[in-house]
């Protein structure tokens, strides 16, 4: 088993302990966190294969994700507050990207994507899930380019369903 699968492995041992509920949503992320910065392996700057594009994303999540809970601390620091959303955009950014070149390397083939219905008002309308038949892998999105290639294809179905993961997108953290 190669670094990304011992990833992915461990990762999905954190799902399966979030699901039952032995971890919160804050504690799986941290763990996953925790877990992406003291690996071995990424992000990596040449996503040749799949796993790659997916591990990066993942990667990439982690960090946004990571940026936009501590710039919480910062609410009577305005400075330091956008300081850590905007490092947490540009992780955002770096995880479309990933997002991106996985759906060309798969040719746009074995996936699908639809909006999803969420409670943030901030992203009603706006973020969409993208299941990957073959990776058993759902990423999310709420960029406008992924989102217009997907439509170009014909994978994007305009319509808005619940999550394959609504409990966790849903709650907060």
């Amino acid at each position: 088993m190669n670094a990304i699968q011992k990833y992915f492995k461990y990762r999905q041992s954190l799902i399966d302990q979030y699901l039952k509920g032995d971890m919160s949503k804050r504690e799986y992320l941290q763990m996953n966190y925790d877990a992406v910065m003291n690996n071995d392996i990424g992000p990596f700057k040449n996503i040749d294969t799949v796993d790659k594009g997916l591990y990066n994303y993942q990667y990439y999540n982690a960090l946004a994700k990571q940026m936009r809970f501590i710039s919480k601390a910062y609410n009577d620091d305005p400075e330091m507050k956008r300081d850590y959303i905007e490092r947490s955009n540009h992780y955002y950014y770096k995880k479309d990207r990933a997002t991106m070149a996985v759906l060309k390397m798969l040719d746009y083939r074995g996936i699908e994507g639809y909006f999803v219905n969420i409670r943030s008002n901030a992203l009603k309308g706006k973020l969409f899930e993208i299941v990957i038949f073959d990776s058993n892998m759902i990423l999310h999105s709420t960029n406008e380019l992924i989102l217009k290639r997907m439509r170009e294809e014909g994978v994007f179905k305009e319509e808005k369903r619940r999550s394959l993961i609504d409990g966790y997108i849903n709650q907060k953290y």
